[in-house]
């Protein structure tokens, strides 16, 4: 694994960290490139759309854990798996970023799953 890509792994990580925890400005300003694509439908395109995500779930969610389980960095891209707790429910999810040549977040992706109450299996999520 090249030196970007671990690099690329730590900065996806904390990039997601200072987001989750209440600081998106400070995440952007020092991970994001010079465009930011989102594709998550909830999400607003672009710098401005993340940071106000992630504000309303400051206001509106004071009280949250993340856990990162996984990282994985193939090329230019950094895959990270999660364990969120929010208030009364839990979440597994799995983010997918882009990073340019400079090792700045260009593009981001995700898919989100609330941890069921009940399994057809005994296999867990994380």
């Amino acid at each position: 694994m090249t030196q970007s890509m671990k690099d690329n792994k730590l900065n996806a990580v904390e990039f997601y960290r200072m987001a989750f925890e209440g600081d998106p400005k400070g995440a952007v300003e020092r991970f994001v490139g010079s465009e930011y694509i989102q594709h998550n439908p909830s999400v607003g395109d672009g710098v401005a759309g993340f940071i106000h995500y992630f504000e309303r779930m400051r206001e509106e969610y004071q009280i949250k854990e993340i856990n990162f389980l996984r990282v994985i960095a193939e090329g230019d891209l950094v895959a990270l798996h999660t364990r969120q707790m929010w208030p009364e429910e839990e979440y597994v999810t799995m983010d997918f970023f882009r990073f340019d040549e400079a090792g700045k977040i260009i593009e981001h992706w995700d898919a989100i799953q609330r941890v069921p109450e009940e399994s057809m299996n005994a296999n867990t999520m994380f």
